[in-house]
């Protein structure tokens, strides 16, 4: 398969990123340290190239009817100007991607995928269509997608004179909403959204006026401690905040359930959804559920390592870490995994195989982190 590259990818390139291959994407890893990256969005601002998601406009009077027949939420009760997280399951109740979707009007839907899962969701928003009143219209070639995330990531929008006509002031607008604007003469869409655990934004225009928008953002935060940051702290950020990255936490072989994502799906909504017997089925006995895990020492457990029951030599492996990686933040090694369920309650001990050597750690809830939330 052909690489893809970003909008952004000369401008990437000329501040020294290091690339790595995401979804069939050459994205930025990092541009100088993961963890002054990582630092920087939990203290000042981060600057993110996510132009590799998948973008669907919905529309037509069936939009709202067809969204809730093709996805686990009830997507017609949202709001204008309003975002939903959401799950396209398969019919038998797994997982094909996590969404999130936004209302721009009373017709008009925009529904952002993962990366490497644009065809499965097109394919799937294509099967489900017949019988509803809708247009469905991939527009990933034609948008740009750039997050500026942390504490500051308000006030640099705010002081760029390039950014006008808000429908609303961004003082005002709650997270997951999402207002029009313009960018230098170009439409433009702000989303309070994003994947760190910190308060930001996600902006999406058009690919051809990418570039003079990520230098207008380079240029409002530098003096406020703003970093272009790459995919390494992006990962450990959305860790630290306990939030799945669909082929770690998420599959087609994951029930909702088993992921504490059970809340996401709309039972009680009429009608019948994809997925909805699958969901009412339920796990197969013996089903794993994710759990956080939390360590002392610097030692940390990856995506793949066993987790045991116990350390003297006959503990049974009852899980698999997802995901893990040692807390900037916190300071101690964190991992969300997929464990028996009987070994699942906070407060449990288990052990983490990390190269031969177990490592203690504590079942707890998630997320690891949260910010402190702040009047806007």
């Amino acid at each position: 398969m052909t690489d893809r590259f970003s909008p952004l990818h000369d401008i990437h390139r000329a501040a020294g990123a290091a690339f790595t291959d995401f979804g069939g994407w050459q994205m930025p890893v990092r541009y100088s340290s993961d963890l002054a990256e990582h630092h920087a969005v939990r203290t000042a601002a981060g600057l993110f190239d996510i132009s590799h998601m998948a973008e669907f406009l919905v529309g037509g009077p069936g939009a709202g009817a067809f969204l809730d027949y093709a996805l686990a939420g009830k997507l017609s009760a949202i709001a204008v100007g309003k975002a939903k997280y959401s799950l396209l399951l398969a019919e038998t109740g797994g997982i094909i991607d996590d969404l999130v979707v936004y209302r721009l009007a009373d017709e008009r839907f925009l529904v952002v995928a993962n990366a490497g899962n644009r065809e499965p969701v097109a394919e799937a928003l294509e099967q489900r269509a017949p019988g509803f009143d809708v247009r469905i219209a991939d527009q990933s070639d034609q948008l740009a997608l750039i997050a500026v995330q942390g504490p500051a990531s308000r006030g640099i929008l705010e002081s760029i004179a390039e950014i006008t006509e808000l429908g609303t002031p961004l003082a005002d607008l709650p997270y997951y909403a999402i207002t029009e604007a313009f960018f230098g003469g170009r439409p433009l869409l702000v989303a309070r959204t994003g994947y760190t655990g910190e308060d930001g934004f996600e902006l999406y225009i058009h690919v051809e006026a990418a570039s003079y928008l990520w230098n207008a953002l380079v240029e409002a935060g530098e003096p406020v401690g703003l970093v272009p940051a790459g995919l390494a702290a992006r990962d450990t950020l959305r860790l630290e905040a306990g939030m799945p990255l669909y082929g770690h936490e998420l599959s087609i072989e994951t029930l909702p359930v088993q992921a504490g994502l059970g809340r996401v799906v709309a039972l009680s909504k009429e009608g019948d959804f994809v997925g909805r017997a699958g969901v009412e089925a339920g796990p197969a006995d013996g089903a794993r559920v994710l759990v956080g895990l939390a360590a002392e020492g610097r030692r940390a457990g990856r995506a793949g390592y066993a987790v045991i029951e116990t350390d003297d030599g006959s503990g049974a492996v009852v899980g698999e870490i997802t995901s893990g990686a040692l807390s900037p933040t916190l300071g101690h090694p964190i991992a969300m995994a997929f464990v028996d369920e009987r070994v699942a309650s906070p407060g449990t001990t288990l052990y983490l195989d990390v190269r031969g050597t177990l490592i203690p750690a504590s079942v707890v809830a998630l997320p690891f982190y949260t910010r402190a939330k702040e009047s806007s």
